[in-house]
């Protein structure tokens, strides 16, 4: 009888795949890396979701810009947020992290950022160069998460953010809109505020995010609330709702559930399995459907400069978000 001897599997077929690209979901079934895997910063699926997202809170800056001609912005902001967690606070759990950080997340995300946006426009600026100023949070979310979760930044995503960072610029000066000073400082402020927020999210880590999301919204909402009855007329907001108009509910509506419930939720998901820095440069790719619906909705000005700052951003997300995992070349027993 002859002898059986089991064969060593090939290199060329075990497991390319490291114990946390596996639990990230890039690895098939086979335990290999596709190329297209190699060089996402996601899986595909959860980089389209991103998109999606991404498209919703471009959009968003119109809808505000047309929200707060019918109604005064704080108002916006507080109906947005409460209409984003009422009634889905009775439906949804509390949430697995502890309350000081979902007040936090919702003083940051929803109070601070969205009031200040909200003043911005109401100012004057324009819905595309807020939807461009704002991404200096992608400036401020790296950093952030440096200091509070020791996440290094790559150096593909430092050049990635001067070239995309340089597009924003590029858009801006190609605007030509007379902006104050005081308006682009206030949006400066709530990109702070938005860089603070994607990293207070992350500290929740890997928790159901829509109740963690939820209830932040519903905390963020009633600062909001008793900011505009104190600066915006008390009893006198009583006449926008006497009845109100249809544009204007289905514009709350838009702000309270595609771009606040379900984007923000999925963001807080996104971030809680990967790191800041694949996930924010995402959001450069806000001003270019920032100012595809501002040009198409409003009437804003697009001239040559908006598109070659546009290329700009585009290959900076791009150099921001790839992230190159060398090829594993099977070793040769044999020399």
């Amino acid at each position: 009888m002859r002898g059986c001897s089991l064969s060593p599997i090939p290199s060329a077929q075990r497991s390319h795949c490291r114990p946390d690209d596996r639990q990230r979901g890039f690895c098939d079934r086979a335990g290999r890396l596709s190329v297209l895997q190699r060089v996402l910063p996601m899986p595909l699926r959860e980089v389209l979701i991103a998109l999606v997202v991404v498209a919703i809170w471009g959009f968003n800056f119109t809808v505000i810009k047309l929200s707060i001609d019918e109604l005064p912005p704080l108002l916006v902001a507080a109906l947005r947020f409460f209409f984003a967690a009422v009634p889905a606070i009775f439906f949804v759990p509390r949430p697995r992290a502890p309350w000081l950080l979902v007040a936090a997340y919702g003083l940051t995300m929803a109070t601070a950022l969205y009031a200040l946006l909200n003043l911005a426009l109401a100012l004057g600026m324009s819905a595309s160069l807020a939807s461009l100023t704002l991404q200096m949070q992608v400036m401020f979310t790296i950093p952030i998460a440096f200091f509070m979760f020791g996440e290094v930044p790559r150096r593909l995503q430092l050049v990635g953010g001067a070239v995309a960072f340089g597009g924003i610029g590029v858009i801006a000066l190609g605007q030509g809109v007379g902006a104050e000073l005081v308006p682009l400082g206030i949006v400066m402020v709530a990109a702070l505020f938005w860089g603070i927020a994607n990293n207070l999210s992350k500290r929740a880590g890997a928790i159901p995010m829509l109740p963690f999301t939820v209830w932040g919204n519903f905390i963020g909402a009633i600062p909001l609330l008793l900011l505009s009855f104190t600066f915006e007329g008390g009893p006198a907001l009583l006449s926008h709702f006497t009845p109100p108009s249809l544009s204007a509910v289905m514009l709350i509506a838009f702000l309270a559930y595609p771009a606040t419930l379900f984007g923000f939720a999925i963001w807080s998901w996104l971030l809680s399995r990967h790191s800041a820095a694949s996930v924010a440069p995402f959001t450069l790719l806000v001003p270019v459907a920032g100012i595809s619906s501002g040009v198409l909705i409003l009437g804003e000005p697009i001239h040559a400069m908006d598109v070659a700052g546009g290329v700009l951003i585009f290959i900076g997300l791009v150099l921001s978000v790839i992230r190159i995992k060398p090829r594993q070349v099977p070793l040769n027993p044999g020399g």
